[in-house]
């Protein structure tokens, strides 16, 4: 059924007349009759009876508009169907200016705990009306979920190499390797790599960005760790390390209170030891940004 003639024979309804439809539709009477008798043929059915002023069906009259029984069945399909279409209208155009709406964030775990409530914050308190969402995962569950359009975007830890997705250079978070404060490894300034190779290092799960970054120590420092064991949190690792139960390299920002509560010690591997890695941002390759990830991504560049 096209729609666009079922628009004219509803306007043409609704207006009670083929003049005032064209004036409301802002085309030609004829084209307004041309449309209805074409919609009567594409249906096979007759839709309208004009009627003259004492109510009797004439034929050419234009005093009125009297519908046949087929007429009146499709003019509430019609009216069901473009009711419909406003609410859409309407419902877009909340979306559009932020009134309604979902936001929905994947984030690798420190970067949910450490990075993004700073950014969350402000902006659910300035759009109160829409519904944001924070998914935690490890970096390869996140950027797989940006695959899967679980998330509308992605903040992860890791490198990530698929071609599906759109990987961008957020920030760089500062990196510390620690020892418990009372080990006999904390209290040493630098340590020879043979003695790191020695130690139980505590590393997170594959896929982890965290563990990523202890890898690429490993490569870069030829340590060969002779045990690991693997956790599955930063914050366990962090204070497994404070009971003395490895050494593990972790995000600054984990374990800047264990470090000030001399709980940990920081460990120095020479004369580079302001380790850091790259951060993240998300995007699947083409997909159109929503209004609201517009807005957090405008927020953001803001702050």
């Amino acid at each position: 059924m096209n729609l666009h003639l079922l628009r004219v024979f509803l306007t043409v309804v609704e207006q009670q007349g083929f003049s005032r439809a064209a004036d409301t539709l802002f085309v030609s009477q004829s084209a307004v009759s041309k449309a209805v008798r074409e919609l009567e043929s594409q249906l096979d059915l007759p839709l309208l009876e004009r009627t003259g002023s004492d109510g009797k069906a004439v034929r050419g009259g234009v005093h009125g508009i009297a519908l046949t029984d087929h007429g009146r069945a499709l003019f509430e399909h019609a009216r069901a169907i473009f009711a419909l279409e406003r609410i859409a209208i309407e419902d877009i155009r909340d979306r559009v200016e932020l009134r309604h709406g979902r936001l929905r964030i994947g984030a690798s775990t420190t970067v949910a705990a450490y990075w993004l409530p700073q950014q969350l914050g402000p902006f659910m308190r300035r759009h109160p009306q829409l519904a944001t969402e924070l998914i935690v995962g490890n970096t390869e569950q996140i950027s797989r979920a940006v695959v899967d359009c679980a998330v509308d975007i992605g903040y992860v830890e890791g490198a990530v190499e698929d071609p599906r997705i759109a990987v961008r250079h957020w920030r760089d978070e500062p990196l510390r390797l620690i020892a418990a404060a009372d080990s006999a490894l904390g209290a040493r300034r630098r340590p020879s790599i043979a003695e790191l190779s020695r130690q139980t290092w505590l590393l997170r799960e594959p896929g982890s960005g965290t563990r990523q970054a202890a890898q690429s120590l490993f490569a870069a420092r030829g340590i060969a760790p002779e045990r690991t064991v693997e956790i599955g949190s930063n914050e366990a690792i962090a204070r497994a390390v404070a009971a003395g139960a490895g050494i593990a390299l972790l995000p600054a920002t984990v374990v800047a209170d264990l470090i000030l509560m001399q709980r940990v010690r920081p460990i120095a591997l020479g004369e580079d030891d302001a380790l850091s890695r790259p951060l993240y941002r998300l995007e699947l390759a083409n997909r159109p940004r929503a209004p609201a990830l517009q807005a957090f991504l405008a927020q953001e560049s803001e702050g």
